[in-house]
Formats: C-alpha cells, structure tokens, sequence
C-alpha cells in the first residue's frame, strides 16, 4: 500500500511516500521569504505548493499512483480525534477557517491531488483542533470567553501510541501527560484516548515558549491594547511570533542559546530556565485533572532534543509520573500510519459533515 504524505509548514512542504510502514522519500521543500511574499493569504500558495509537490515527485521518480493522500490537519471547526476523508465541505472550511495557517493547506493539497489519482482516498487526521476536552476544562472565568483547543493533537496521539506500544498497552489503556516542546507548547492530560485537557498553544495559551508569549496578566494587556503605542497587528505579534524567548533573547535557536547559557549567559540562564519552571508548572498542573493518577509524562517536539531543557523539565515534574523523552515532531510518520491504519481496516474512517 502506497501513501503519500503531505504537511504544509510555514515556510516549507514537507512529502513523504510510504510502502506500508516503510519510508521510500522523506522531502521538505523550502519556501524563502521572497517565494511567499507574492502571496497575500496563506490559501493563495496552494497551486505553488501543489505544483512543487508533483514537480518533487516527478524528480524523484514517483508517478501519482497512491492508494491514499494523507494532508496535516487544518484549523476548522472542532472535531475529535480520528482519522477523516476529506470532504468538499472540509475543504471549504479549510480556506475560510478563523485561524489562518499553512496546515489549513493540508487537506486542501491531499483533496485535490488524490482526486488525479483513479480510487485513491483522500484523507487527515488528528487536526490542531482535535477537542475532547472535559466540560469543567472549557469554562473560563469569562462566560463571553471560553476555553478552546488548538494543540499538537497528530504528534501528541502519535506518541501516545509509540510509548504504549513499548510497554505492551494501549492508548486507551493509559493515563499520560505530554508536552509538545516547539515554537510553540501544548500539555495535554489524556485520560483512556482522549485528551480531556490542553491548551491553546496557537494563541499563547499555556507556557511561554521560543516564539509565544503564553498566558499573560489580563489587565496589563488590556492597557497595552488601549495605551496607542501598537496597532492590533504589532500586539498579536507580541503574543504569537515576536513573544517569548524570541521577544527575551533576540532568537528561537535553543543550540545558540544554551551555547551561550555555557558561556556564562546569565541573562539567557534566568530566560529558559523560567521557560522551563512554567513548562512543568503546566505539566504538574495536568496531574491535577486526571486526579494524581499518571502513568507516564511524555515530552516531544523540536526542543526535547535539548537536555537542558528536558533535564529541567523532568527535574520537577517526575515525582509525577515517570519521564520519557521522545525527540522531535514525527509527524510525517504518524501521517503515514494513520493512512495505514484505515487502508489495513484497523482505523475507524471518520464522517467530518457530521460534526
């Protein structure tokens, strides 16, 4: 069974085709700054995208035949977790969604290239807006402004699969905490397979991390929406993009920045370490809602590379639980075997109209 992978990034297309488990290519295709600024919104880029993607494929040797196009999850309405064939309603939702980003071009790319493809299915799972969230964990102290969730759901759950693999469980057997460890930071408290509890991690909810502000004190964000010194653009971008160790230290490299924390750094010291006291505050946090009941903290994302930060991590959160680190995003892989999954009948095809 052939599956081709797509996951549209900022500035870059990541592809992969798989036969079965197995990876045959593993592509990003790079988007300078120059590439996208003829584009005013992010679904302006889909046919450079596209093209580049067929273009890379041709290149390397892959004719379109696939008996799935799998694309990232874009930021539509709530769903829960899953595995979902791409509709042309999804598709809709997917270019007017309220939160613009390049994974809204995901299902968008598989649609549309599965569509050139006799008996191929188009297919995403586990969207950035996976909501499972337990009733209590959706109110807010303001009734006009309730609690949503926008998380790494697709590498959280994939994940969550690998470590119970590991120890001969599954998923739904285990009560985990994991923290996505990126740009930006999402902790979720799985409860038996569904994750009754996460942050907005889009909107800087949450921690603050290499580029999110995170939770901040509402009255001082009041007074800066209202003091004429920003315009709602400049502001948005202090709190998603310009914020956190980007807004501290001038930079969201961790390997330049522990460099210089070894050089004697105490300022960038006093930054990440506060990084990672608020990162496992949130951690011990979720340790509340499954009621101390935890069988396991799982860090991932781009930053669990960094034992500087994970041994901080685990340093206050382990009482908890036990710690297990798992580098990086995965994402291309948990793509592929959730495609696999429904090609092989051992995953639920999920209806996204009916939500």
């Amino acid at each position: 069974m052939r599956i081709l992978a797509i996951n549209p990034g900022s500035t870059s297309t990541k592809i992969a085709v798989y036969e079965g488990e197995k990876p045959q290519l593993v592509k990003s295709i790079v988007h300078s700054a120059d590439d996208l600024k003829a584009y005013h919104l992010v679904s302006d880029q889909y046919p450079m995208r596209k093209q580049l993607i067929k273009d890379v494929l041709r290149q390397e040797g892959y004719p379109l035949e696939f008996d799935a196009v799998i694309g990232r999850g874009s930021l539509f309405k709530p769903v829960e977790g899953g595995v979902y064939r791409v509709t042309e309603q999804m598709v809709h939702d997917a270019h007017v969604a309220d939160h613009q980003h390049a994974c809204d071009l995901g299902c968008i790319l598989a649609y549309d290239i599965a569509s050139e493809i006799p008996e191929a299915i188009a297919l995403t799972a586990d969207p950035g807006v996976v909501d499972e969230l337990c009733p209590e964990a959706r109110i807010s102290g303001s009734p006009i402004m309730p609690r949503i969730a926008i998380w790494h759901a697709l590498n959280q759950r994939a994940i969550a699969r690998r470590y119970a693999r590991s120890i001969g469980k599954k998923y739904e057997d285990l009560n985990l905490i994991i923290c996505h460890l990126g740009g930006g930071i999402s902790v979720a408290a799985h409860e038996h397979g569904r994750a009754i509890d996460t942050n907005n991690a889009l909107d800087g909810e949450g921690p603050f991390s290499p580029e999110r502000a995170g939770s901040l004190p509402a009255c001082s964000l009041v007074d800066l929406c209202y003091s004429g010194k920003y315009t709602k653009e400049q502001l948005l971008k202090r709190i998603a993009g310009q914020a956190g160790i980007q807004a501290h230290l001038g930079t969201t490299d961790m390997r330049e920045i522990v460099r210089r924390i070894e050089d004697g750094d105490e300022h960038a010291k006093l930054v990440v370490d506060a990084m990672t006291y608020h990162i496992a505050k949130f951690i011990a946090a979720e340790g509340a809602v499954l009621f101390g009941k935890v069988d396991a903290i799982l860090l991932t994302g781009g930053m669990a590379y960094s034992d500087y930060i994970t041994s901080r991590i685990k340093a206050r959160v382990e009482y908890l639980a036990p710690v297990h680190i798992y580098p990086g995003e995965n994402e291309m892989e948990a793509l592929a075997l959730n495609a696999l999954g429904v090609l092989r009948g051992t995953y639920q095809l999920k209806d996204y109209d009916s939500f």
